[in-house]
């Protein structure tokens, strides 16, 4: 399979966040109450070598305090050494924290670093302040003894950083394909006879924890509260510019609770959700050229995750009122992801993993992301990086944002086809606007922007992940576009194709590739846009970055 993700151009700055909400009297949310941490890692400098890392830190929900300890590495591109490290503790409560580490651009030795490429990476955990006031040894031992306690729990967020000028990267010839800001009768380029379509596919409405309105808007919405909903968010997201915008509800907020609510009315939970995909269908007959999709973010964090069901026409829960009612159509049970893969394959649904964690999600039985052939069939997509799901940024300048790379590398090993998006997970009434990055599909040159089309693009995994919504990242094995399944004999021929409306160039090429269900780790393979390779016998799959 080849999958294509993530790009890196020269005016753009990579960086890494995380969500936070204040704590507040309602009850703990199932789906955000969580520890986070986050790194905002500039690129490039200005002017210089050096530059600030900003960490971020927060708590949603949180009853109690507790103590932050952290550690920053920066290290070699290929990650097998360590150049410089920083240690430290914070007290978190109630409020996020934004701590501001600065770079002279030297490593341990104070020497300056050569031109090149780096990583930076945040590990980080938060704990009882009592235990960790109690660990023994210098600030550097108490930190690595608590990330070392919290084990595979601790946070993990990793960005590259480019030290200097580099060489220009030598990329192919490739015309652009069209766009929607495009002309819709230019020709398809040759061979590619598809039209990029860019916008999210993660957000939520005031049929969930969402459309909080901008100026007080800091956390999730307690449920069914916010200001706004999918109609305003559908509305608010064409008039921003994007493509199409997915409204992906929590599914079990239609009783009105984050948690049970015991005397709510079956009917009135289906009727609300009926209700969204109505609105999407008064959308989509209104606005021909923007597409509203309308689904459900079914699951909850804890010992769970949450995925979108893209096209889900009916709602699945697990819910009940005392009466023994099923609050929902369509009953799945919490944290069943075998039976919702096989129930999604049932009813013709296509999901997409969100914000993924190795630590605890998407089991079967025992195994953490575990394969299943439903799921693999079903599941399409799986997010590698998002901006923070409360930010109320309009000027798409978000600088905290989050990215789930190892996640994403993890099912592709373990087995699953899925494709890299990027989105906003809007819950404040910003959708689109926080940042400029977009998730790309690929729908056939001259084919309607419909819900049909869109999932059939999704399903041949047409899809690409862009921190720069002016950018086509589109890959090719033999020339086969990215998503495809092949079998191949002899040579295998790379090609990143990469253009941008805004003048922009490519900073960095990086082939991966990896081996599914062997649950091993993704290896660089090449660093040109251009490969020709002959893989061993057996199932591959090739990424780009």
């Amino acid at each position: 399979m080849l999958r294509s993700t993530r790009l890196r151009a020269t005016t753009l700055a990579l960086c890494l966040a995380a969500a936070f909400s204040v704590q507040s009297a309602r009850p703990v949310s199932p789906d955000h109450h969580e520890f986070e941490a986050a790194i905002y890692a500039p690129y490039a400098a200005d002017k210089s070598v050096a530059r600030e890392f900003t960490l971020y830190f927060s708590y949603i929900d949180a009853r109690d305090p507790s103590t932050v300890a952290w550690k920053v590495e920066l290290l070699t591109q290929d990650g097998s050494r360590v150049l410089r490290h920083w240690h430290g503790e914070e007290r978190l409560f109630q409020k996020q924290i934004e701590t501001v580490l600065p770079w002279d651009g030297a490593g341990a030795d104070k020497r300056l670093l050569a031109d090149g490429f780096y990583k930076v990476c945040l590990t980080a955990t938060a704990g009882d302040p009592t235990t960790q006031r109690s660990r023994s040894g210098s600030l550097a031992k108490r930190v690595d003894q608590a990330l070392l306690d919290d084990g595979s729990d601790a946070h993990v967020q990793e960005w590259e950083v480019r030290v200097g000028a580099m060489p220009k990267i030598a990329m192919p010839d490739f015309n652009a394909l069209p766009t929607t800001t495009s002309a819709k009768s230019q020709a398809a380029t040759a061979s590619l006879p598809y039209t990029v379509y860019f916008g999210n596919l993660h957000g939520q409405s005031n049929d969930s924890d969402g459309g909080g309105a901008i100026g007080s808007c800091t956390s999730s919405q307690p449920a069914q509260t916010g200001a706004f909903g999918p109609a305003d968010a559908f509305n608010y997201a064409r008039g921003r510019g994007l493509d199409f915008l997915m409204e992906s509800e929590h599914n079990h907020y239609f009783d009105g609770s984050s948690s049970t609510n015991t005397s709510a009315s079956p009917a009135t939970a289906i009727n609300r959700y009926a209700a969204g995909r109505t609105a999407m269908a008064n959308s989509n007959s209104a606005n021909p050229n923007f597409l509203a999709l309308y689904g459900m973010e079914w699951g909850v964090i804890s010992n769970g995750g949450h995925l979108n069901v893209i096209n889900g026409n009916k709602l699945a829960a697990w819910e009940y009122n005392s009466s023994n009612q099923l609050l929902g159509d369509v009953f799945v049970a919490k944290n069943d992801y075998a039976n919702l893969y096989t129930t999604m394959k049932a009813r013709g649904w296509v999901g997409q993993f969100n914000h993924p964690s190795t630590s605890d999600q998407f089991k079967i039985g025992t195994t953490v992301m575990g394969y299943h052939v439903d799921g693999d069939e079903v599941m399409v997509a799986a997010e590698i990086m998002n901006t923070s799901a409360f930010s109320s940024n309009t000027t798409e300048t978000e600088t905290s944002r989050s990215t789930y790379s190892g996640a994403f590398d993890r099912l592709l090993e373990n087995g699953f086809h899925v494709a890299p998006t990027t989105n906003q997970d809007n819950h404040c009434a910003n959708w689109g606007a926080s940042y400029t990055n977009r998730t790309g599909v690929l729908l056939a040159t001259g084919s309607t922007l419909n819900e049909a089309n869109f999932v059939a693009a999704m399903k041949a995994r047409r899809i690409y992940a862009t921190m720069d919504k002016n950018s086509q990242l589109i890959t090719t094995a033999n020339g086969n576009i990215m998503g495809s399944r092949i079998s191949n004999n002899g040579a295998l021929n790379l090609v990143a194709n990469f253009a941008n409306s805004a003048g922009r160039s490519v900073s960095q090429v990086q082939w991966y590739r990896g081996v599914p269900k062997r649950g091993g780790t993704v290896t660089l393979l090449a660093s040109t846009a251009t490969y020709s390779f002959t893989p061993a016998t057996g199932e591959h799959f090739s990424t780009r970055n």
